[in-house]
């Protein structure tokens, strides 16, 4: 087989990528060990939510990419339960208040529609919030999709325009010549491409080390364990997170246990409500623990505590591809011509895959993209 560019990956990141080729006119194959959003992509939250990003570029490309997100159910034509109902960011004590007066003060400068609520001002917006809590802030920005019609409408649209989808298909070897990409070699056979586009999440670092490549921000596994309530009548208006749920996504040494437990909310278009979340480094291990659940249903209590009086029905747990740096590896590796990296989005896959697949087409295209002239996170082998 003959393409223009090979995408490796079946997740949100590479749907997207394929996407957006597609509709460039570019030849693109997509190459997917297992199936289509198996992995991450069909193991998380649904979370379009830009209080949680940093300010400066990664708040800007998330701004971006809603932009597009809001788009999508009519440019994909098809319900990826897309809800842009605001999201709040929950504050259990009167000592964080001022911490997050000043964040505030910092995303509202970067563009953010975004205020601080008091203990009144947030029990108006959210009726089964703990009385306890010491106030919020709110974004009407913020929203949430299901994660997996996601991936699966940008997998389908783009086979619409004629890219292509290899699902049990492994890369094994990436071909290289005098510096450049050749192709791949699969267990399906070689597919030659002069641009080969590394979007395998958490295994993108097996994939550079088929190609010699070594990442200079390692990308690490992040399990997040999230359980999932019997669907119930409209129990929750937004999404919602707490203030040490962004501590410790950003510094895993200021979370308060060992399994990283930040609160993370939002009821879906069935009616479900998911609970979360863990942040634990255990390697590729994706399995539930009640030690995992346990803890972060008696966390979401303290906020919310009606949680207590629903049926949880299952749970489940993915792996985030986490980055010290903060922010997702995105460009061209120097020293191999062609090689292409698009990975590390830690949990911003969701929100910041439109946007990931913008920059990359037009890294493709055009050789360059404004947004990502931005990122100071440098890739060589």
């Amino acid at each position: 087989m003959t393409c223009d560019v090979v995408v490796i990956g079946g997740g949100v990141i590479g749907t997207s990528i394929a996407y957006n080729l597609s509709k460039r006119n570019i030849d693109v194959i997509l190459v997917e060990k297992s199936d289509v959003a198996s992995g991450t992509s069909g193991s998380c939250d649904g979370f379009v939510f830009m209080q949680s990003k940093k300010n400066g570029i990664h708040l800007e490309m998330a701004l971006e990419s809603a932009k597009i997100m809001e788009q999508l159910p009519t440019e994909l034509q098809r319900d990826i339960e897309y809800e842009k109902n605001g999201g709040m960011i929950l504050i259990e004590s009167k000592e964080d208040i001022s911490e997050m007066k000043d964040f505030v003060q910092q995303q509202r400068k970067s563009g953010l529609d975004v205020i601080l609520l008091d203990n009144r001002q947030a029990h108006e917006m959210e009726p089964n919030l703990s009385p306890n809590i010491a106030g919020a802030t709110y974004s009407p920005t913020d929203a949430h999709v299901n994660p997996l019609l996601l991936c699966l409408g940008f997998a389908e649209a783009a086979k619409n325009r004629g890219a292509r989808i290899l699902t049990d298909t492994e890369v094994t070897g990436i071909d290289i010549v005098n510096g450049k990409v050749q192709g791949v070699t699969t267990t399906k056979g070689k597919i030659k491409a002069n641009i080969i586009v590394n979007a395998a999440g958490v295994y993108a670092p097996d994939i550079a080390n088929l190609a010699g490549i070594n990442i200079n921000f390692p990308i690490i596994p992040r399990r997040g364990q999230i359980a999932v309530t019997e669907p119930v009548p409209k129990f929750l208006k937004k999404v919602m997170i707490c203030n040490k749920y962004i501590k410790s996504k950003f510094n895993p040494s200021q979370s308060h246990d060992n399994l990283g437990i930040g609160l993370a909310l939002e009821q879906t278009k069935a009616g479900n409500v998911l609970i979360g979340s863990t942040r634990e480094f255990v390697g590729y291990n994706r399995q539930v623990t009640p030690e995992g659940i346990q803890a972060v249903l008696r966390y979401a209590q303290r906020f919310v505590p009606a949680i207590g009086e629903l049926n949880v029905i299952r749970s489940f747990a993915g792996l985030r591809p986490y980055t010290s740096y903060g922010l997702p590896i995105l460009g061209k590796v120097k020293g191999i011509e062609g090689f292409i990296v698009a990975t590390g989005h830690e949990g911003d896959g969701v929100a910041l895959s439109p946007i990931t697949g913008v920059i990359i087409a037009e890294l493709i295209t055009t050789g360059k993209s404004d947004l990502l002239a931005h990122l100071p996170v440098s890739l060589q082998n």
